[in-house]
């Protein structure tokens, strides 16, 4: 079966992928779930009609969530990832030698068990490795009750539609602040704050009254298209956002990971944004 898979995210803009091949189709007992071929991108997974990874550039999204708030905080050892069930971003801050567990908590078993089918060029080994702690279960419900502290918890959601629409809410928000460690941080996916201002908008805004630090920091990432990509950053300890080049490179160095996007370098720039976006959350 061969065809083109149109994603419909944006009232004004769509974009459609050529499906090579249709490895699935079909509904999970939550979202239509579509992974196909394409020659440039390789695998695509697709929920609801939104691209959500692709073999091809899923390592400027996943590195970008992981190693940035990782390194800027310096001493990470136990790591929430609420979504992410393509397994990438657990794959990525399982680089970390000094993470010693990571809880992923995903609503739909049935992506975690296709990525491990389909993707293990994204996931690897993550899935398998002794330190992961895998829950299927409703991220909001989860933090809700949640009783451990975690030095870092990942929001890796899809847009806020369907199940990922709850994980936009300060209610949302208020409960993984009391899953935070003390001088935690909290990294949330944000779309594309050219067509999506009001997703970024909208988290700041339930954020801030929360944590004494809150903004965001950008990265491009081809797959979603309409200019640079959010990620919203929330900490008590504001000293985190200005963590100087010299120490993020000694630490970077100390972890020992290669990557094709992540560096020192780029997780400065990545907190400076252009007057269309710092007005967004003014």
């Amino acid at each position: 079966m061969t065809g083109w898979v149109e994603e419909t995210l944006h009232g004004d803009l769509h974009i459609k992928l050529r499906a090579d091949k249709v490895l699935y189709d079909s509904d999970t007992e939550h979202q239509r779930l579509v992974i196909f071929e394409n020659a440039t991108f390789g695998r695509v997974m697709a929920l609801d009609g939104v691209m959500q990874t692709t073999e091809a550039d899923e390592f400027i999204y996943h590195e970008m969530l992981a190693h940035l708030p990782i390194t800027a905080h310096g001493r990470v050892r136990k790591v929430l990832i609420i979504g992410g069930g393509d397994g990438g971003m657990l794959e990525e801050v399982l680089k970390h030698r000094a993470v010693e567990k990571v809880t992923m908590v995903d609503i739909d078993d049935t992506v975690v068990e296709l990525a491990k089918r389909y993707f293990r060029r994204i996931c690897g080994e993550a899935f398998e490795d002794p330190r992961t702690d895998l829950v299927i279960a409703d991220g909001t419900e989860f933090v809700k009750d949640c009783r451990e502290r975690y030095d870092l918890i990942i929001v890796d959601s899809t847009d806020p539609i369907g199940p990922g629409e709850v994980l936009f809410t300060r209610q949302f928000y208020g409960d993984c602040k009391a899953c935070l460690a003390e001088g935690g941080v909290i990294a949330t996916q944000n779309g594309v704050p050219f067509l999506q201002g009001g997703e970024l908008t909208g988290t700041l805004t339930a954020l801030r009254p929360l944590f004494a630090d809150a903004a965001c920091y950008l990265a491009t990432v081809p797959t979603y298209v309409g200019g640079p990509m959010a990620f919203g950053w929330a900490s008590d300890n504001a000293g985190l956002r200005r963590v100087d080049l010299e120490t993020l490179r000694t630490r970077w160095a100390e972890a020992g990971i290669e990557t094709r996007y992540y560096t020192p370098e780029v997780h400065l720039a990545a907190f400076a944004l252009p007057p269309y976006i710092a007005a967004l959350i003014a």
